[in-house]
C-alpha cells in the first residue's frame, strides 16, 4: 500500500505525493467575479500540496452560482489567474483550475435572467445573491443552443486556464451543479437526447469531457463525482446505475483522473473505484481535525485502492498541512466565520506549525495572531 508521501501520476501530472488540496469557494472575489489580488499569496502558502484544485470557477456570468464567487471570462480575470498560477509555481506547487457550470444553483441576481438547467425543476433552499439569501427560482430549460454554449464558455475557460500556465483543468460534476444535475433523473426530465434513460443523461457530461479533452489534452482533465451526495437539494435515485454507464462512456476520453466526493453513498463510492481502471482522488470527508483519526481515514482509503487523498477544512486552516500530516502535528481549528468573504482574515492568517528541537508543537485556531 501506498503512503501519502509517495509520487503518483495522474495522465500528464506527476505529483510528489498523494497529499491534495480540494476545491473550496471562499469568496474572495470582485462583484465581477475576479478574485482580489491576495488570492495568489493564500494558494502559493498552500504549495506544498502535491496538487492544489482551485475553488470552482465559473467560466462565464450565466454560469456563476454565488455571490463574490471567483470568474474567468475577462481580461481582468486572466490577469488575476495568471498571478496565481505565478505564484504557485515560484513556491514549487501544481495547480489545476476548477470549472463550474453551477446550472440551477443560481439566482438573477448574480447576472440578470432566471438560470439553466436540464428542466424546469427549482431548487429547494436559498441562493446567496448580493442582497442576501433569496429562494432559488425555476431555471429556465436549456436548449440545444444553450447546452452548446455552456460547452464552449467551458472550453474557453479550459484552454484560458492552460495559456496562463495552469498545469490542468477539474470539471465540476459534483454537488449538485449543473453536470451533475444532468445526471439526476429527479431534476433532469428531459425526453430528447440529453434525458430519459441512463445513457442519454450522461450524455452531457461525456460531450463536455470531450470537447475539453480535445481542446487542451484529456491528460490535463479531471472530473469531479458525487455519487449519491444530496448537495443542493440533489437527488438520484438510480445512481447505482448511472454511474456505471458514466464510467463506460467515459473510458474513450481517458481523462487524467476522477475526484470522488465520499458523500452519504461510500459503497457507490467504492464500486466506482472497484470499476475504474484509471487514477482517483477520493474526498473521504476527514472533517476530524486529531491527526490519529485522520490518519486512520487515510490509510483506510489507500487500503481501497484510492490513489490520492484530497483535505479541504484541514488545508484551509493548515498551509502547512503535508508537514503537519508527516510530523503528527496538532492541526488549526478552521474559523466558520471567515469561510465566505472577509478579506485576508481567516484567509491569509492561519499559522505554520513551530517545529523545535524535532517535536511538533500543536495550534489550535486561537492561538493565531490577532485579527
Amino acid at each position: 500500500m501506498p503512503t501519502l508521501f509517495e509520487p503518483v501520476q495522474l495522465g500528464r501530472l506527476r505529483l510528489p505525493s498523494r497529499i491534495v488540496m480540494a476545491p473550496m469557494g471562499r469568496g474572495r472575489a470582485d462583484q465581477r467575479g475576479t478574485p482580489l489580488p491576495y488570492v495568489a499569496e493564500y494558494y502559493a502558502q498552500r504549495a506544498a500540496a502535491g496538487l492544489i484544485v482551485s475553488e470552482a470557477t465559473s467560466p462565464a456570468p450565466r454560469a456563476a452560482g454565488h455571490a463574490y464567487g471567483v470568474q474567468w471570462h475577462s481580461a481582468a480575470d486572466t490577469e488575476a489567474w495568471t498571478a496565481v498560477s505565478a505564484a504557485v509555481q515560484a513556491a514549487g506547487g501544481r495547480m489545476v483550475l476548477q470549472i463550474m457550470h453551477a446550472g440551477r444553483i443560481g439566482h438573477p441576481g448574480l447576472y440578470g435572467h432566471r438560470p439553466l438547467a436540464p428542466s424546469p425543476v427549482a431548487a429547494a433552499g436559498m441562493a446567496r445573491t448580493y442582497d442576501g439569501p433569496l429562494p432559488y427560482p425555476e431555471p429556465l430549460e436549456m436548449s440545444p443552443a444553450d447546452i452548446a454554449d455552456a460547452i464552449e464558455d467551458v472550453v474557453r475557460c479550459a484552454r484560458a486556464a492552460i495559456a496562463a500556465g495552469f498545469e490542468g483543468v477539474e470539471l465540476h460534476g459534483a454537488n449538485g451543479y449543473l453536470l451533475h444535475q444532468f445526471l439526476s433523473a429527479t431534476v433532469n426530465r428531459r425526453s430528447d437526447g440529453y434525458g430519459g434513460p441512463p445513457h442519454r443523461r450522461v450524455r452531457f457530461a461525456v460531450e463536455l469531457l470531450e470537447a475539453v479533452a480535445a481542446a487542451v489534452g484529456a491528460d490535463r482533465v479531471g472530473l469531479r463525482l458525487s455519487p449519491g451526495f444530496g448537495l443542493n437539494d440533489m437527488s438520484e435515485p438510480d445512481a447505482e446505475v448511472v454511474y456505471p454507464a458514466l464510467l463506460d462512456a467515459l473510458r474513450p476520453v481517458d481523462p487524467a483522473y476522477l475526484h470522488l466526493v465520499h458523500g452519504s453513498d461510500p459503497a457507490l463510492v467504492r464500486a466506482v473505484r472497484a470499476a475504474w481502471a484509471g487514477p482517483i482522488i477520493v474526498n473521504p470527508g476527514t472533517g476530524d481535525l486529531d491527526p490519529d483519526a485522520t490518519a486512520s481515514v487515510v490509510a483506510d482509503a489507500l487500503t481501497a485502492g484510492f490513489d490520492a487523498v484530497s483535505f479541504g477544512k484541514q488545508f484551509l486552516a493548515n498551509p502547512d498541512l503535508p508537514r503537519r500530516l508527516a510530523d503528527g502535528t496538532g492541526l488549526n481549528r478552521p474559523d466558520p466565520a471567515t469561510f465566505y468573504q472577509g478579506g485576508r482574515q481567516g484567509y491569509l492568517d492561519y499559522p505554520t506549525a513551530d517545529i523545535t528541537e524535532g517535536k511538533a508543537t500543536p495550534w489550535s485556531f486561537s492561538s493565531t495572531s490577532s485579527r
